[in-house]
């Protein structure tokens, strides 16, 4: 009897157990569909305080979770993630990184992932978004691409032809400016497009100017072109835009070879063409002054008075190539020890100094709303050589379109690719173009 009520018992437990497994099954079940989602690619950002980080997060699940993280800004691509832990809809994961374990603790919020970024004591938001399966660009809209080989690996420019013109074409190497810039002008550290150097391209084309543009490395079509942020120098830009003059200047197709720098493809592009062969040059939105001079004024804006001698103590260090062990945990993202060593490369230009060094026609354009360049810069720049030309549009700002003073209405202009070019910036380029016989 008493055999009998115990099976009785465990048959009643069984059948409850049973019960309760087909539940959590279909609930585990719902759980891991909704984990499968979460594999990918996830672009974003974290929301360091004027200097956003544009970050791309992947997850995959075989057995276990994995993960990589790119930085292009900082030259870091596909590095791996440790530490996974998804429990929906909380998401963390590290990333552990020359001693340091760097954290994400984020929730998964409809189709994103907010959280919190954590490195050295210092927390900031961050926000990823799962990536589309879409092309960036429709391959119609492109050009025919190029390539040249450089002492880092490959690159791959854009080719804009003239419609309906027969060559050989006077051509145009664009170089863009500062941070993972495109070759159309945009940056993923500012949301939207502006477009500014595809419709440039598409202006010279136009009037029967060629063009050629490329992606900075570790961005677009050169993104495999990547050199780690701690081995990356200034010289790393110049010699690629010298690549790119050389291939430009043997190729039948082309009559005449110019440059065009906007920002620090300024700089680069007067450092380039100075030991090539270059018809004209023109400088956009370029800087006069060294890179440690334009910082300091920069960090004036969001820092104590006791950080900025922190800085400037740090800026004199790095401009005389000397690595700067102890840095404030404020001032990391900006002095960070992997990217001393660019900095340094880049502080031994002076602009006016390198710019006086070209012999061929030398244009100097800046817009009147810029707020990250001012005019001053590119009157410094004029005043370098007695026959420079000066070139400044009203109303243009640092992205090459009509924008108003204020600087919030101004930076609102960054992305709106329906904007055009600012009025009388093509016509100048083409006036200075056809003066100097560029143009047949």
């Amino acid at each position: 009897m008493k055999r009998q009520m115990l099976i009785g018992f465990v048959l009643i437990i069984t059948s409850f157990f049973i019960t309760g497994c087909k539940d959590q099954t279909e609930e585990g079940s719902n759980e891991r569909k909704q984990e499968k989602k979460l594999e990918g690619t996830w672009d974003g950002e974290i929301q360091i305080p004027d200097r956003p980080l544009p970050i791309v997060i992947t997850f995959s699940n075989e057995d276990d979770w994995m993960g990589t993280i790119s930085i292009p800004v900082q030259g870091v691509k596909d590095y791996p993630l440790s530490n996974i832990s998804i429990d929906l809809p909380q998401v963390f994961f590290q990333m552990e990184r020359q001693g340091q374990k760097i954290t994400f603790d984020g929730e998964k919020k409809g189709e994103s992932i907010e959280g919190t970024f954590s490195q050295n004591g210092q927390s900031f938001p961050f926000t990823i978004e799962m990536r589309e399966d879409r092309k960036e660009e429709s391959e119609e809209d492109e050009g025919p691409f190029m390539s040249v080989d450089t002492p880092n690996g490959e690159l791959n420019g854009e080719l804009l032809l003239p419609d309906g013109a027969e060559g050989p074409y006077p051509v145009v190497l664009m170089i863009p400016g500062s941070g993972p810039t495109d070759r159309n002008g945009n940056t993923p550290t500012i949301p939207g497009k502006n477009n500014s150097l595809k419709m440039l391209a598409e202006g010279l084309a136009e009037n029967g100017i060629a063009s050629l543009r490329y992606d900075k490395r570790g961005v677009g079509k050169n993104q495999n072109a990547l050199i780690a942020e701690e081995d990356l120098r200034f010289d790393d830009f110049v010699t690629d835009a010298q690549a790119w003059i050389q291939k430009l200047n043997r190729d039948a197709q082309f009559s005449n070879v110019g440059v065009i720098g906007h920002s620090q493809g300024s700089l680069v592009g007067m450092l380039a063409a100075a030991d090539t062969d270059v018809d004209t040059f023109i400088s956009i939105a370029g800087a006069s002054r060294s890179i440690d001079e334009v910082l300091y004024d920069q960090l004036q804006a969001g820092l104590s008075d006791d950080l900025m001698k922190e800085s400037k103590k740090i800026l004199e260090q790095l401009k005389q190539g000397e690595k700067v062990e102890d840095i404030p945990q404020a001032l990391q993202s900006t002095f960070r020890p992997s990217v001393q060593a660019f900095m340094s490369s880049w502080m031994k230009y002076n602009p006016v100094e390198e710019i006086q060094k070209l012999s061929m026609p030398v244009l100097v354009i800046n817009g009147e709303h810029d707020v990250q360049v001012t005019k001053k810069e590119a009157e410094n720049l004029h005043e370098a050589h007695e026959n420079f030309e000066l070139l400044i549009i009203n109303e243009m700002n640092h992205v090459l379109k009509r924008a108003p003073e204020e600087r919030a209405e101004n930076l609102d202009t960054y992305s709106n690719p329906d904007l055009p070019l600012a009025e009388g910036l093509m016509d100048g380029i083409l006036s200075f173009l056809q003066n100097h016989q560029f143009v047949k």
